[in-house]
């Protein structure tokens, strides 16, 4: 199992025991699923026409706890993989809906979200499907996420303010002095990693630590708010840089673009040794 917050390629498409619970996005009072009556280009669409602030809602208890009681029919054990649980309660309703059935559940937290959320549950299914235990297949999939970059230009900062994930001191000054924050996860948190005073400054730095790592990286995201002509560009400064690398591009999700703004841009790579 995952989360609407992460994004299935076409192999996991195909899969039949793959379940996915989804987020909610609420705009004016109205309830979206994300990824089924909301998507990124639906959700920019809808924040022009609306002064309100948009909020999120994990799946509920309940929600997790009907879905296992489900599968408990049809499958000996569930693992459930999941959006960095210090961005989102997500997580924790799993491990509490676990309680709640007989079916054994084994909840991962990921510690990231979209696209390289999913190639953590691809590790992860690889592991078990060649015979791995899960208690081995956590501890190989814990070294893999330790192992990860990820940096993101936040398209909005006003919108990362009015969402509660920006204090009003650092809005204000970010947006009295035009600073453009590079933002890292560390752990699963939003950290600002450094403080550029252009966009052009900010991405040329991005780039300066992706060719400090290129040697130990295989494959990279690059994650985009609404519109994927945004990501463009960067797949080609990053095959200039390292030509035969397996580039993904995938959108962050409405769940997540619901706090960043849709221009938002990053990338995100698993240095491997």
């Amino acid at each position: 199992m995952t989360d609407s917050t992460g994004c299935l390629d076409e192999q996991l498409k195909k899969r039949n025991d793959l379940f996915i619970v989804t987020m909610v996005v609420i705009i004016d009072g109205r309830e979206y699923e994300d990824g089924i009556n909301i998507l990124p280009n639906d959700l920019a669409q809808i924040m022009k026409n609306t002064s309100s602030i948009p909020t999120t809602s994990q799946p509920s208890i309940g929600t997790f706890t009907e879905l296992y009681k489900k599968l408990e029919q049809n499958f000996d054990r569930i693992v459930s993989v999941h959006v960095s649980g210090r961005l989102s309660g997500t997580v924790n309703s799993s491990l509490q809906a676990a309680k709640l059935v007989s079916i054994p559940v084994h909840v991962f937290d990921s510690e990231l979200i979209s696209y390289p959320m999913t190639l953590i549950l691809k590790k992860l299914i690889n592991e078990v499907e060649n015979g791995s235990s899960i208690e081995d297949a956590f501890q190989i999939a814990r070294t893999y996420r330790s192992n990860h970059e990820t940096y993101v230009l936040i398209g909005s900062l006003e919108q990362l303010h009015r969402s509660g994930r920006l204090s009003s001191v650092k809005y204000i000054l970010g947006s009295l002095l035009k600073l453009k924050p590079i933002i890292s996860i560390q752990k699963g948190v939003l950290e600002t990693k450094e403080k550029a005073r252009s966009e052009l400054k900010a991405e040329n730095r991005i780039f300066e630590w992706y060719r400090a790592a290129s040697e130990s990286i295989r494959e990279c995201c690059i994650l985009y708010g609404s519109t994927p002509e945004q990501a463009g560009r960067w797949r080609e400064k990053i095959l200039s840089i390292t030509p035969n690398i397996k580039v993904h591009i995938y959108p962050l999700g409405s769940a997540i673009s619901v706090h960043t703004g849709a221009e938002t841009l990053g990338i995100s790579w698993f240095n491997e040794k």
